[in-house]
């Protein structure tokens, strides 16, 4: 079975392995572990910030991020299809308590201007902008990666208003490996930033937020009142520090799977997907000119032995990571070529 739905089904190497197995056992919730410590400081000098917390998901790093920076009740601009929105099930708003402005946007670039124009202080008769949120790489764009001018732009508004900006950097280094430049250079545009060491790195669970000291001890109190102090997560950590030493530059095998993957369902009908806009490991697929749904041709390709999951009533989300290689796309792509001539 070719599986494409997610690059979260990775499983860790060996030398990750080899380390989960001599981690230390300290109680990161009371007294601090020393391996996970050891990947707070490492994800903190990766990002080029002061310190980070080590949770469980990227969900709950976004979470905890609106949590510490925002005044409760208080609005947080952000791209209209970004993640925290269409796929964390509401927690900004029924958990931090906030209310969230969508700013329009193209490719997971919010158009400025117009958050220039949503931008606004505390009154007598709004709470005011608490927070900004930008997504790199963006999952409903299809993996898009933002550019760097663009979140200087956003940044520097938004500081301009004395608003803070947090980025959900899950892929944050597929993003780097597409820009060609460290994740520091990123995460310079942004007050926090979270990113997963599962994912596309392998490590089978965990994400790392950093920011400033003062932010993520303040983080720290969020991320207990969340569930998110876990006890004995050496091991755990173990396996991230080893994603982020290891299994970075590898990314750019993904990428180039992916682009493969998007070129021949290109060739198969213009219609489906431009292989111009895969930039990183996420390839969508429009299926608006089928006569199915993506449900059924997600249940159509797996008799076909693929997986593959909908990210919409017309559309399909492929994700390449390391374990899928040519062979596989292209068992894939042919696989799709004989739905698509049965369609």
């Amino acid at each position: 079975m070719i599986d494409l739905r997610s690059d979260t089904i990775t499983r860790p190497t060996e030398a990750m392995l080899d380390a989960m197995r001599v981690a230390s056992y300290g109680d990161d919730s009371r007294d601090g572990d020393e391996t996970v410590m050891q990947l707070e400081a490492l994800a903190a000098e990766c990002t080029g910030k002061e310190a980070g917390a080590f949770m469980p998901s990227g969900t709950m790093t976004n979470l905890v991020a609106v949590l510490a920076h925002a005044r409760h009740g208080g609005e947080v601009l952000l791209e209209h299809s970004a993640h925290i929105l269409v796929s964390e099930i509401g927690g900004i708003a029924g958990l931090a308590g906030m209310f969230h402005r969508a700013v329009p946007g193209k490719r997971g670039a919010m158009d400025v201007e117009l958050l220039r124009e949503k931008i606004r202080p505390m009154t007598r008769n709004n709470l005011g902008t608490t927070l900004v949120c930008m997504e790199t790489t963006h999952n409903q764009a299809g993996g898009a990666v933002l550019p760097l001018g663009h979140m200087q732009a956003v940044h520097a508004l938004a500081h301009e208003h004395g608003v803070p900006v947090h980025t959900d950097g899950a892929r944050l280094f597929n993003a780097a490996v597409a820009l060609g430049v460290e994740a520091k250079h990123i995460a310079q545009y942004t007050d926090s930033i979270g990113f997963c060491v599962s994912k596309g790195l392998s490590a089978p669970v965990g994400s790392v937020l950093c920011g400033t000291e003062t932010f993520i001890e303040r983080a720290r109190t969020f991320r207990r009142m969340v569930g998110g102090n876990m006890r004995q997560a050496g091991p755990l950590a173990a396996a991230g520090i080893i994603a982020l030493n290891t299994m970075v530059d590898r990314l750019k095998d993904d990428h180039a799977t992916a682009k493969r993957l998007a070129i021949g369902l290109q060739k198969i009908d213009a219609r489906l997907c431009d292989a111009s806009d895969v930039e990183t490991n996420l390839v969508r697929v429009d299926l608006a000119a089928s006569k199915r749904t993506a449900a059924q041709w997600s249940a159509d390709l797996e008799r076909k032995g693929v997986r593959v999951s909908p990210a919409s009533p017309t559309t399909l989300r492929f994700v390449t990571q390391r374990h899928v290689g040519n062979a596989e796309i292209d068992a894939a792509i042919s696989a799709f070529a004989s739905a698509w001539q049965t369609d």
